[in-house]
């Protein structure tokens, strides 16, 4: 409601509601004034709330729409409400400020003397919608000469410093509450200042003042922050922290405000010195102070040297006002330091790279089936298993060493120990040495599988030793293709000559909708710890040792997922995410591929206890029916890829608790929907779950750590 005489406050803008009869009064006058402008930005406006992505709800409409009147531009603004004004003008701040964050912002008050380089940090403090309300003082009208460093203007000449800082405000924020002390700080109105404030911000000339300002910040547990725009010096005083901590750091003693009042520059020349240190000025500035009333009038200031005060300081403000740690004490911002040690960035790159070393089969009967099996695949590409050669026999033992947490009671490694057996029996196949095996397990090693070359043959299985060798994984993205309906025969054929069973997806709703399980997954295994580390420990990028892990090239990283697995690499990212409940797009990588697919198929097998089902040797076995799966589909002209969603080999809720906390409802629900969509009976268990698409070939292969020799005794 307009009140008397609020037609001509100097740096308030008057907001006005066409509800009010007084403020439909004045707003009738203000369009019977000439010269006033009118523009409704509401248009604009709304067009632009309507492009937010995750749009709050402001609970606003047109009847909360305002007319905003600046007296000193003769101007009036039609805006929507301050909710939906604030969420379209702060909405860049996410996710650096979220809107939670923003909220309990709002509730703080600051209070900033002196408006040189008061004026940067509080602009930027409004800016940021990094407080509530904003209290200014400064006694000095602007000069020209204050415009190296105040973001003013000629306009803006022979206005109190303080207003001038207002009405920027103004313009950025009508809805912002701004109180202005046009006639500065004297010892008798300091306390009158602090009173209320949540941080005070001290930046004036005065020292007497700079001293009083912290006694009753220090009596009302108030922060306290001072930028010196030389070398990019902070000081934060928590006066609500330590009440008994000496002002300025005790850099002064004791000293009392008398003594530092009225002082001319020359006079205050010794105190600065003491509260910056003689040591630490800057050459420029040092000098300076040695020709303050010789050569110069004051201490110099530069307008950057100010716009990264005000940086450092909106940045304590925000830590401080969303209670982050922040101690007392002071640090350097030094910009000319930092440009001294300008230097190469480090590469980031993973590609291009040197070409993967052929890897040659060898001759003899015995090392052909030993490189054979090695070549089989694992998670991550890990291979753990170790391989023994002794007593007419080859023994493919499981090495727990090589675990992860998704490795859940080591399933995952039996996979891949049932994997490496099928292609150790394809080359004893191609060899004519095939013979038995069989798998045992014992306390001293959770699983191993035992061969014992013969003197027996399988065309079947013979015919896929050189499949065997060239089995790879193409992670590229498919370009679509219905595999006609002799093929997935033919795959479900292959499993079951391993007594497993082919669930299989081809319809593109039911992919799409696998597509949203994994790449949910995938999520949650970037935003758990444990399961981040591991899967970045797989990772191997040109340099490294790639015998053994993911070669990085293999991932087929369009630019963009280049940029966004650099940026996943990083912890304390995926820690940031995990606090906002964020980071969908996280998954993209999976999404992608699984919706390009032409099917997704899980091989399973019975949980059912018994001879050839239960415990490790299950998937043991599932494993070598997912060899031969994978083969049958690459004969086929396929491209595979296994995709591990993290609740794989899970079977209880305990053991969900245990891979991922904070995420074991959400694994839980998304396990319920992988078995739904692929129609997993209650009592079949998935051994692994591959992606078969139309595809180019595979830009690399990865490669094997070296395989033991040896002959067989006995």
């Amino acid at each position: 409601m307009v009140g008397e005489a609020d037609l001509g406050v100097e740096y308030r803008p008057l907001i006005l509601d066409p509800r009010d009869s007084d403020d439909e009064r004045a707003l009738a006058g203000l369009r019977a004034t000439p010269h006033i402008e009118f523009n409704d930005l509401r248009g604009l406006l709304a067009a632009e709330f309507g492009r937010l992505n995750d749009p709050p709800d402001t609970g606003e409409g047109p009847a909360d729409d305002r007319w905003v009147y600046y007296p000193w531009r003769r101007s009036v603004l039609v805006l929507p409400g301050p909710r939906t004004f604030r969420a379209i003008r702060l909405d860049r701040n996410r996710n650096k400020l979220t809107r939670a964050e923003q909220e309990r912002l709002r509730t703080l008050t600051v209070g900033v003397v002196g408006q040189s380089v008061g004026h940067a940090i509080a602009y930027t403090l409004a800016q940021e919608g990094a407080c509530g309300a904003l209290r200014l003082a400064d006694f000095d009208e602007l000069e020209l000469s204050n415009l190296n460093r105040v973001p003013a203007g000629l306009f803006d000449i022979g206005v109190n410093k303080a207003i001038v800082t207002a009405r920027r405000i103004a313009e950025l924020d009508p809805y912002l509450p701004v109180e202005v002390r046009g006639s500065g700080l004297d010892p008798y109105a300091v306390d009158d200042f602090v009173e209320g404030l949540g941080i005070v911000v001290e930046e004036c000339d005065s020292l007497d003042i700079k001293l009083l300002l912290r006694e009753s910040a220090r009596r009302r547990r108030l922060p306290l922050i001072m930028e010196t725009s030389d070398r990019g010096l902070l000081d934060v005083e928590r006066f609500d922290l330590e009440p008994d901590r000496q002002p300025f750091h005790g850099l002064l003693g004791d000293i009392a405000a008398t003594r530092l009042r009225g002082l001319s520059t020359r006079d205050k020349a010794p105190y600065v010195v003491g509260l910056l240190g003689a040591r630490d000025l800057s050459a420029r500035m040092a000098g300076s102070l040695v020709e303050v009333g010789e050569t110069l009038n004051s201490w110099p200031q530069l307008g950057g040297d100010v716009a990264l005060g005000a940086a450092s300081v909106a940045t304590a403000v925000r830590r401080i006002g969303l209670g982050r740690p922040l101690r007392s004490g002071r640090v350097r911002l030094d910009i000319e330091h930092g440009l001294d040690t300008l230097a190469d960035p480090d590469l980031d790159i993973d590609e291009p790279g040197a070409d993967t070393e052929a890897d040659p089969a060898p001759t003899a009967p015995l090392d052909r089936i030993l490189h054979c099996a090695q070549r089989a695949p694992s998670g991550g590409n890990v291979q753990p298993w170790s391989l023994h050669v002794a007593a007419r026999e080859i023994r493919i033992v499981l090495d727990p060493q090589y675990t992860t947490a998704m490795d859940i009671g080591y399933r995952g490694s039996a996979v891949a120990v049932g994997a490496a057996l099928y292609n150790a029996r394809v080359a004893a196949a191609a060899c004519d040495r095939l013979g038995p095996h069989e798998f045992t397990e014992t306390p001293d090693a959770p699983l191993t599988a035992v061969f014992r070359p013969g003197t027996g043959t399988d065309p079947a299985l013979a015919a896929d030793y050189p499949y065997a060798l060239a089995r790879e994984t193409n992670r590229r993205i498919g370009h679509g293709g219905r595999i006609p309906p002799p093929v997935l025969t033919g795959l479900a054929a292959a499993a079951a000559a391993e007594d497993a069973r082919l669930r299989t997806i081809t319809d593109s709703a039911a992919l799409s909708a696998m597509a949203e399980v994994l790449a949910e997954s995938d999520r949650v295994r970037y935003l758990t710890p444990q399961l981040h580390r591991e899967m970045f420990a797989e990772m191997r990028r040109p340099g490294d040792d790639l015998t053994d892990g993911i070669d990085a090239r293999s991932l087929e990283l369009a630019p963009d997922e280049r940029a966004a697995m650099q940026i996943g690499r990083r912890a304390d990212v995926m820690a940031q995410l995990h606090s906002w409940s964020a980071g969908a797009a996280l998954g993209d990588y999976a999404r992608d591929r699984v919706r390009s697919s032409s099917a997704v198929v899980a091989v399973t097998f019975s949980r059912e206890p018994g001879p050839r089902g239960g415990g490790l040797t299950g998937y043991a076995r599932a494993g070598a029916a997912v060899g031969r799966v994978w083969i049958e589909a690459q004969r086929s002209g396929l491209a595979v890829q296994p995709m591990s969603p993290v609740f794989l080999f899970s079977q209880t809720r305990t053991e969900l608790d245990a891979l991922s906390p904070a995420y074991a409802d959400r694994l839980s629900t998304l396990q319920d929907r992988f078995l739904e969509l692929l129609e997993v009976p209650e009592q079949e268990s998935v051994a692994l779950v591959l992606r078969l698409s139309y595809a180019a070939a595979a830009s690399v292969r990865s490669m094997r750590r070296p395989v033991p020799g040896g002959e067989l005794r006995g």
